[in-house]
């Protein structure tokens, strides 16, 4: 078994990577943007489906995984995934997918998303791993506090991105593994900023609601 069909068994064994295979695989013609390479796990998933389909992969990365795969199909690209100016001149086509697992900072994924989002198709989908914080909290399977503060607030960061933007976004969620987020783009028009999803669960109402067992009317 050759390298790329060996990374992509161990990627379709990730069903949060599965969630993002069983939606595009299909798809003729795919223009895909990657960002975050690192040991080619999904970079071997998209290749697949690019291979099948007469697609094209445009992978970033700050280190140099050139060396990972030989594909007409995949440009690789060694640089930051906010190094706009550079990485903008590779896209030569409107994209479908965009996948987003580089640096995992919450505002870092949001500037990210605003400034490829122009280069998405209607109906395109952006794919964000690691949102999920379940498999880090205490007494998991992988117990990591900062895995799960980082997770958190960057599936709530999704959320703020998403509730100012109903009407321009379809919002799913994956929350296998390390979880996965799908974006999908509804019109053409420009994402507006996001807005802060607002917690009523610590209100002082509900506070008095706890303290006193009162129980919400029928």
């Amino acid at each position: 078994m050759n390298l790329r069909k060996n990374k992509l068994k161990i990627a379709l064994s990730f069903s949060h990577y599965n969630f993002i295979y069983k939606n595009i695989s299909s798809l003729k013609n795919i223009n895909i943007l990657e960002f975050g390479v690192r040991d080619g796990y999904s970079t071997s998933m998209f290749l697949d489906i690019c291979n099948k389909n007469q697609g094209s992969l445009i992978s970033v990365d700050i280190d140099d995984c050139s060396n990972l795969f030989k594909n007409k199909n995949w440009i690789f690209l060694k640089s930051r995934d906010d190094n706009f100016n550079f990485v903008k001149k590779h896209i030569k086509k409107k994209l479908d997918v965009i996948f987003i697992d580089s640096y995992h900072e919450p505002n870092h994924i949001a500037k990210i998303l605003y400034f490829y989002y122009k280069f998405l198709k209607k109906d395109g989908a952006i794919y964000i791993d690691d949102i999920s914080w379940i498999p880090y909290i205490k007494n998991s399977y992988r117990t990591n506090s900062w895995n799960e503060m980082i997770n958190r607030k960057t599936f709530s960061k999704i959320l703020e991105i998403y509730f100012n933007n109903l009407k321009n976004l379809r919002l799913e969620f994956c929350f296998d593994n390390s979880g996965m987020a799908k974006l999908i783009k509804k019109t053409n028009k420009i994402l507006n900023q996001p807005k802060i999803v607002f917690n009523t669960e610590f209100s002082l109402k509900n506070y008095f609601r706890r303290a006193f067992n009162i129980q919400p009317k029928k």
